[in-house]
């Protein structure tokens, strides 16, 4: 049987009770998709659709109601957030006020506990492609 890096299996999110809550939302439902290393994905549709609620199912924001979603061949439902080898970036993003621009970069690759030539180097690289602008 081949694996996937990612996969969701009739993955559903209802916000409310379906049997008990007359307003429930039926958020995601009976979504499945596969993805192997290196593809890239784009979920396209109009507001509200469950674009957003997918992808924080995915990265352990959201509990799915029902279905499976796993990474690299293993279940992840249960899994927090910064347990997963996965990363977001929020609509409404935020940025810490305390932090430089460049720490604020470098954040997500200290909590994953890379050594400082590295984060340095990469987080220098992804500020060199952004700027400095005219």
């Amino acid at each position: 049987m081949d694996w996937y890096s990612v996969e969701l299996i009739d993955v559903v999110k209802i916000f409310g009770h379906r049997d008990t809550d007359s307003d429930c939302t039926v958020a995601v439902d009976r979504i499945s998709l596969q993805l192997i290393q290196g593809e890239l994905l784009t979920l396209l549709g109009p507001s509200g659709c469950g674009k957003t609620t997918t992808l924080r199912m995915v990265g352990g924001f959201e509990t799915p109601s029902s279905g499976r979603i796993l990474l690299d061949g293993k279940v992840i439902n249960d899994v927090p957030p910064h347990r997963r080898d996965t990363a977001m970036v929020f609509q409404s993003y935020a940025l810490f006020p305390h932090l430089t621009v460049f720490e604020n970069v470098a954040y997500g690759l200290r909590m994953r506990k890379m050594d400082i030539s590295s984060i340095t180097a990469k987080a220098r690289h992804a500020l060199s492609l952004v700027g400095p602008h005219p």
